[in-house]
Order: structure tokens, then sequence, then C-alpha cells
């Protein structure tokens, strides 16, 4: 590959890196997976990830939940904007992203994990309580959307 950056998932970038994620509502219910990279590995998020040279932001979010849910989807507007940086134990910037989040309209699909993602799965407002979500998924879904 070359760029050791993109061999480690985008860690130690030297510019912050654009990447999207889509909000999608089914029957109650919110799409969500379990991350398994960093950052956020093990928690519940909007499922998404990093835009490809010449893709939209809707090309992108397509892509992107087609290889992480098996599910195919139509996106939209963008409704959320932020920043994720992290750092390791002496300061350096270990992830730095700007992150899109895009609603969108579940097309179809049978629901399967895929790509970065250990679990994929449709979740009710009553089952986020018992989940280990990103505080950033609660904020969007709850501030923006009244939803959990």
């Amino acid at each position: 590959m070359g760029n050791q950056s993109k061999i480690l998932h985008g860690t130690y970038p030297d510019q912050p890196q654009v990447a999207v994620g889509a909000i999608v509502f089914e029957k109650e219910r919110v799409l969500l997976v379990r991350r398994g990279q960093e950052p956020a590995k093990g928690l519940w998020a909007i499922p998404g990830g990093k835009i490809e040279l010449g893709e939209t932001l809707q090309e992108a979010a397509e892509r992107e939940i087609w290889e992480e849910t098996g599910i195919n989807i139509r996106a939209g507007d963008p409704v959320f904007t932020f920043d994720m940086v992290d750092r390791d134990d002496i300061g350096r910037i270990r992830f730095h992203y700007v992150i899109v989040d895009l609603i969108a309209d579940y097309i179809d699909g049978e629901l399967r994990p895929g790509d970065d993602a250990l679990e994929a799965r449709w979740v009710s407002p009553e089952e986020m309580d018992k989940m280990n979500i990103s505080t950033v998924t609660l904020k969007v879904l709850k501030q923006f959307f009244r939803f959990g």
C-alpha cells in the first residue's frame, strides 16, 4: 500500500480526514453498529466511514453502509457535523476525523455485520439504555431526533 496511515486505519494522520455516517430509521428502530476498529472500538455507533476521493457525501454513505451492514440505503442531506480528535498518552494525534452524519432511507437488504463492524442491529429506544453507545451517537439521536 505504501501509505502507513492507510495501513493503520487512519492512525497518526498528517491532516484531518473526512468521514460520513448514515442515520437510518426503520419501524421505530435505528441502525447501529458495534465498532471493531479504533477510534471507539467496541462502542455502538452510527455506521459509516471515510470518504474516498471523488465520492460525494451521499455516495460514500451508501457505500459504507453497504460494506458495514449489508443493507442498501438512499442517503439524504447532512444533519449533524462534528470533530473526532483522539490523542495518545504523549499527546500526539492518533485520529482526527471531521464526520458528517446524513439522514438516510432504508431501501432493502439483509442485515449482517461486515467490514470493520463487529455487530449490526436495528435498535429500539428501550434497548439503547442497555447498550454501550458512543456519546456523540446518543447526543445526535436524543437531541436531534428525540429518539431514546
